[in-house]
């Protein structure tokens, strides 16, 4: 019994392991082709080594491709990898420029992410009033 339920677990495991696969080579490709979402899919699949080997510096080059073809989650996801210093240098002032790109553009957690900033001070001077209204 025991070697059943083994066995079940590791097909389990293989099936979504091709699955993850599949997904990050359909995005792959669509990202070759142009698709800025694509990229951002694919960006967040590196970032956290879903399916793909976690490499943060991949995840950047596809956040930003993703955010140069006008996905403003790419530019949130690209300023956070900045604001935290995560397959690139820390830059905060990189990191604001991006997650203003991203709220401009609608994103709510680009507008957090901005507002947070004014909250620290980092990169910019302290403003709890301006954080509020970003918020």
């Amino acid at each position: 019994m025991k070697k059943i339920i083994f066995g079940l677990a590791t097909l389990s495991l293989l099936t979504i392991s091709s699955i993850a696969n599949e997904k990050a080579d359909a995005y792959q490709k669509g990202c070759d082709l142009g698709n800025a979402k694509a990229c951002m899919e694919l960006g967040y699949m590196y970032r956290k080594g879903n399916g793909v080997p976690q490499d943060d510096y991949k995840a950047v080059k596809l956040y930003r491709k993703a955010c140069n073809g006008g996905n403003v989650r790419g530019c949130n996801n690209l300023g956070y990898m900045y604001d935290e210093g995560k397959g690139v240098p820390q830059d905060y002032d990189k990191a604001i420029k991006l997650y203003k790109k991203a709220c401009n553009g609608g994103n709510a957690l680009g507008c957090n992410n901005l507002g947070w900033m004014y909250r620290k001070g980092n990169g910019v001077a302290q403003d709890y009033y301006k954080a509020v209204t970003i918020f």
